[in-house]
């Protein structure tokens, strides 16, 4: 039999996996992770401002006529010249690809634990929770990587001659940046909800109710 067991710790962990997942897809396509000082560029009698940005994936540059600015870096994928996409970036690119994966696979996991509690013959709670620990590592290598290439010419036509590893120099971080950030921490935080959303499942008041017979059990 299939019993539905619904708990406020499920539920927040439900969420901050969906939230956390989101985040850093979020920050995947972003391309402000690094900004550079702010510019003009003139289009006969109009002047127009930009800042012009770079992140793991993509670019914004000075502004077209239509007003368009930004594109991807990766023009031919994992095979595009190291002068345009930096070989860190694309190994960037591949753990926080495969870091998605996983936490699109938790999220799943996630809602599917309302009805089962066990993968494999073991807690679905414990598994998923693990994994999001294995994707949070990887968000880690992400943002390690990422300055590795800042050394690189096209960083360096951004934030000046002095930029290098970890030294953004004329840059400052963008809110693609923030963003990855935050998203790395709270996956953690929601690896950790993991094992008190496990525990509330397995309660001596879940097992109660389910000795009365009932299969939709929700507990604050």
């Amino acid at each position: 039999m299939v019993y539905v067991i619904v708990t406020g710790r499920s539920l927040l962990w439900v969420l901050m996996s969906l939230v956390s997942t989101v985040l850093m897809l979020v920050a995947f396509a972003s391309p402000v992770w690094l900004v550079g000082m702010p510019k003009s560029i003139s289009y006969g009698n109009e002047t127009r401002l930009y800042n012009p940005s770079i992140g793991v994936y993509s670019r914004c540059k000075e502004p077209s006529r239509d007003g368009s600015n930004c594109n991807t870096l990766a023009v031919r994928g994992l095979l595009t010249d190291p002068e345009v996409f930096p070989d860190a970036w694309k190994a960037a690119c591949v753990f926080l690809g495969t870091g998605l994966a996983i936490m699109t696979f938790t999220v799943f996991c996630s809602v599917a634990g309302c009805c089962y509690q066990s993968i494999c013959k073991k807690s679905i709670f414990t598994v998923a929770g693990s994994a999001q620990v294995v994707a949070g590592m990887f968000y880690i290598l992400v943002l390690f990587l990422f300055p590795m290439a800042w050394s690189s010419r096209r960083v360096q036509a951004l934030c000046g001659r002095e930029v290098s590893h970890f030294y953004p120099a004329d840059c400052s971080f963008g809110l693609g940046m923030w963003i990855a950030i935050v998203g790395t921490a709270l996956t953690f935080c929601t690896a950790y909800i993991s094992i008190y959303a496990d525990k509330a499942t397995s309660s001596d008041h879940v097992q109660d109710q389910i000795s009365d017979g009932r299969t939709l059990i929700c507990l604050p």
